[in-house]
C-alpha cells in the first residue's frame, strides 16, 4: 500500500477519534448541566430555541456565580428573617398587596445578605439559578406577579400564588447554610 493511502487512512482515523471526542465531550456538558440546572435547564433551551446557545447562557451563569462569594446567613439573621416572614404572612390575610411587595423586598434581602449581587432582576435570577434551579421558575413568576400587583392587574389568587413561590425560594435561601452551588430542596 502507498504512503498517501496511510497518511489518508490516519487522518480519517484521528478525525473519527477527535469528533468522537468531541461528542463524548459535549454529551457530558449537557448531562452536567442539565443535572445541575434541572427544570432551568429546559426552560433556557426551550426560551433560546438552540440547545447549544442555552448551554453557553447556562455556562455564563455559572462563571459569573463563581466568582461571587455566597454565605450562609448567621443564626440571629436566619431567626430574625423568619420572623419578619411570620409577620408578611400574616399580613396576607388582610393586605395581600402589600404583603406580596414585602416578601419580595424580604427576600430581596435575604439574597443580598447571602452576597447575591442585586443589581438588576435578570441578573440576579441567573445568579440565584446556579445554586436553587428547583426554584428559579417559583422568583421568575413571583417577581412577575409583584410586577403584576403593582399595575393593579393582580388577583387575590394570583397574590397567594406569589406569597406561595417567594416562600418556596425564602426556605430554600434560609435553610441552605453551606452557600454551596446545591439547594436544600
Amino acid at each position: 500500500m502507498p504512503a498517501w493511502a496511510w497518511v489518508i487512512i490516519t487522518v480519517a482515523v484521528l478525525a473519527i477519534v477527535a469528533f468522537i471526542a468531541w461528542s463524548a465531550y459535549r454529551r457530558r456538558k449537557t448531562e452536567g448541566l442539565r443535572s445541575q440546572f434541572g427544570p432551568e435547564y429546559d426552560r433556557t433551551v426551550g426560551e433560546t430555541g438552540d440547545r447549544r446557545a442555552a448551554e453557553d447562557q447556562l455556562d455564563a451563569r455559572r462563571k459569573r456565580r463563581d466568582e461571587l462569594t455566597i454565605r450562609p446567613l448567621p443564626d440571629s439573621s436566619r431567626r430574625r428573617y423568619a420572623e419578619e416572614w411570620n409577620v408578611v404572612q400574616t399580613r396576607f390575610v388582610d393586605q395581600p398587596g402589600t404583603s406580596l411587595g414585602e416578601a419580595d423586598r424580604l427576600v430581596t434581602f435575604v439574597m443580598r445578605d447571602r452576597g447575591y449581587p442585586m443589581d438588576d432582576f435578570e441578573s440576579s435570577l441567573g445568579d440565584v439559578s446556579v445554586d436553587h434551579p428547583n426554584v428559579a421558575e417559583n422568583y421568575r413568576a413571583a417577581h412577575a406577579i409583584s410586577l403584576a400587583n403593582d399595575h393593579g392587574r393582580a388577583s387575590t389568587e394570583d397574590l397567594r400564588q406569589g406569597m406561595v413561590y417567594y416562600r418556596a425560594l425564602f426556605d430554600e435561601l434560609l435553610t441552605d447554610e453551606a452557600g454551596s452551588t446545591q439547594g436544600v430542596g
